[in-house]
């Protein structure tokens, strides 16, 4: 005989897990794009902005090797070296872009705005705050550090070498998880402003929340973002939210300033059984 069994959760969400970069700090997500053109400037090759940008949020090895084979970026390195970039190129982008990074993201961690509060109003529903990031451990110590003295600390951090895969892989998040002792899936809310963090929630169940103003889709700080004109905001919102919402994302807001309506919806949607 075949039973059919569906187990629904109903309760709360339990917990949070943050994006770092673009998130939490660094309005525009600022300190990876300088380190990366930078890195390629070094071996001979001009990455621009857009390029240095698109695969942002994954582990940064990783970023590296995906800049190196855009289709431009492969032709213009066969150009100056005779040859496609080997993955031992990639650990020699990476050398020199380690310790450029690790100087920038202390120039680019100023809290994004509103972030404590909304940090303090998850705390206040009894959320646990996971949080996980593309950086290396060695970068994150730095930006740990500065986040502290700016009152904000995570529960858990984890970093881009704590796991054997990476994003758009679940395994950043659920480890997350696993640190601080939460479950069922369902119950966790994933917050981040790249197409990779909408992925990683996606991949591990969990409900995504994608930012689409402070962090890497727009690209601007926060003085240049308020600079622009009124129709020009809308424009670029639009299509921020659409690349975020086209990955899948549950929800888009501007920044993690707006994120306890989202909270409160979400509360509703588990309390009818519903799952991400």
């Amino acid at each position: 005989m075949t039973y059919r069994y569906s187990r629904r959760y109903c309760g709360r969400l339990k917990a949070a897990v943050v994006d770092w970069a673009g998130t939490v700090v660094d309005y525009g997500c600022h300190a990876p794009v300088a380190s990366f053109v930078a890195a390629f400037e070094g071996v001979g090759i001009t990455v621009s902005v857009a390029e240095a940008r698109a695969p942002m949020g994954q582990a940064k090895w990783n970023h590296i090797r995906a800049i190196a084979d855009q289709p431009r970026v492969a032709a213009a390195w066969v150009a100056r070296h005779g040859r496609a970039a080997t993955d031992a190129d990639v650990d020699a982008i990476y050398a020199r872009f380690l310790p450029m990074q690790t100087a920038m993201v202390a120039e680019h961690a100023e809290l994004i705005p509103g972030a404590l509060e909304a940090i303090a109003a998850m705390r206040a529903r009894g959320l646990k705050l996971g949080s996980t990031t593309g950086y290396p451990r060695v970068v994150m110590d730095v930006v740990v550090a500065r986040a502290k003295a700016q009152g904000f600390v995570a529960d858990c951090v984890i970093s881009a070498d704590d796991v054997p895969l990476g994003r758009p892989s679940p395994f950043p998040a659920l480890k997350a998880l696993a640190e601080l002792g939460v479950y069922p899936v369902e119950a966790v809310v994933k917050i981040g402003d790249t197409v990779v963090d909408i992925e990683e929630g996606l991949n591990g169940g969990m409900w995504s929340v994608g930012l689409a103003i402070s962090g890497n889709e727009v690209g601007l700080g926060l003085a240049e973002w308020q600079a622009l004109p009124q129709a020009e905001q809308t424009a670029r919102r639009r299509d921020a939210a659409a690349r975020l919402a086209g990955a899948g994302a549950h929800y888009v807001i501007d920044t993690i300033a707006d994120i306890v309506p989202v909270l409160d919806d979400i509360d509703q949607r588990l309390a009818r059984g519903e799952k991400p």
